[in-house]
């Protein structure tokens, strides 16, 4: 893929003006937005990301705008499971709904951060070292089998105990008053650290190690920097929307880790068959590449979506079934009452 400086240029600077434009809006008004902000939010950014991708279709070819879209909807897949880990982040350190707006921004702009860094050294050793897809396709499958085993107790994780949380709070006197993103006040001639780092090391913790999933996954998707910084972009772009849109139910997404662990098992069969494909390793097959099938872009973004619907579907229902299981009991202890 052939992607000049200018175009590079352009990217970067629309994103900083992007997170420039919403720093600002938070900053001089930090509030819970309302469902109609977030709707239009949300609509201009996935609108965005379906215009570049189609940009891309045309500008660079059919192969490229496949691997965009299919990269795109992999990393928002794992963004909203990300984000639901924000939710209980959010509950668990008590934090104002006013000021949660300025909290998520902050993650988002530290995600995209460690995200830069991640795939800088992804990519670095992709390009020298062609065996490390045997060790990313591994590492996704052994994070599907995880993913698969623990999703029953998805609503028992704290993030906010992790040691790194647990480590400032020791050190660092914290106070209990929050006041927006500023980091620290004097009460009483005492000088207290805000509880607002706490969530800040919290969020960059969480970011730390969703990025670990997110990259192997995205370059088991395309090997192009460009199309893997810029799927990394559109979906955290409107995260922080989405977040106070769905509310309660991101909680009904029952299913999403497994649908997110299919989702990385299956990239991570399709990474270890195209190390096969490139092998250079001596002690397999002598060092001569074998003649496996690799997985198209097609293919794969089919099995993505499919995926992600029959996982939405699929909690919905199994919400909806809850709540009328729950109502006819209510329905029956209020009768017997009666």
């Amino acid at each position: 893929m052939d992607v000049t400086t200018l175009e590079w240029t352009i990217t970067i600077a629309a994103t900083v003006a992007v997170l420039l434009f919403d720093v600002a809006v938070i900053a001089r008004n930090p509030h819970e937005p309302t469902m109609r902000e977030c709707a239009i939010a949300l609509t201009f950014y996935i609108g965005a990301a379906l215009a570049f991708g189609a940009w891309t279709w045309l500008g660079h070819g059919q192969e490229y705008g496949l691997q965009f879209y299919t990269g795109w909807l992999t990393e928002y897949s794992l963004s909203i499971d990300n984000l639901f880990v924000f939710l209980l982040l959010m509950a668990a350190l008590k934090v104002p709904r006013q000021f949660q707006q300025q909290a998520l921004m902050v993650g988002i702009v530290l995600a995209l951060l460690f995200r830069a860094v991640f795939i800088a050294l992804g990519y670095a050793l992709i390009e020298n070292f062609s065996w490390v897809f045997y060790v990313f396709g591994a590492f996704l499958v052994w994070t599907a089998v995880k993913l698969a085993r623990s999703w029953r107790t998805h609503e028992e994780e704290h993030p906010e105990d992790n040691a790194i949380v647990a480590f400032t709070r020791s050190h660092l006197r914290v106070g209990e008053r929050y006041d927006g993103l500023r980091l620290w006040y004097r009460e009483n001639g005492v000088r207290f650290v805000s509880p607002m780092v706490v969530v800040i090391v919290a969020l960059g913790a969480t970011d730390i190690l969703f990025a670990l999933d997110s990259i192997p996954a995205i370059f088991g998707v395309t090997r192009e920097p460009y199309l893997v910084f810029t799927a990394n972009v559109f979906a955290l772009m409107g995260l922080r929307q989405l977040y106070f849109l769905l509310g309660g139910l991101l909680q009904k997404l029952v299913y999403l880790s497994l649908g997110l662990a299919v989702i990385l098992a299956f990239i991570g069969v399709k990474l270890v068959l195209h190390a096969l494909h490139e092998n250079e390793l001596s002690f397999v097959n002598g060092g001569e590449p074998l003649h496996v099938p690799e997985v198209p872009s097609l293919l794969s973004l089919g099995v993505i979506v499919v995926t992600l619907v029959v996982t939405a579907v699929a909690s919905l229902w199994r919400a909806r079934r809850q709540e009328e299981r729950e109502g006819a009991k209510n329905r029956f202890d209020g009768a017997s009452i009666g």
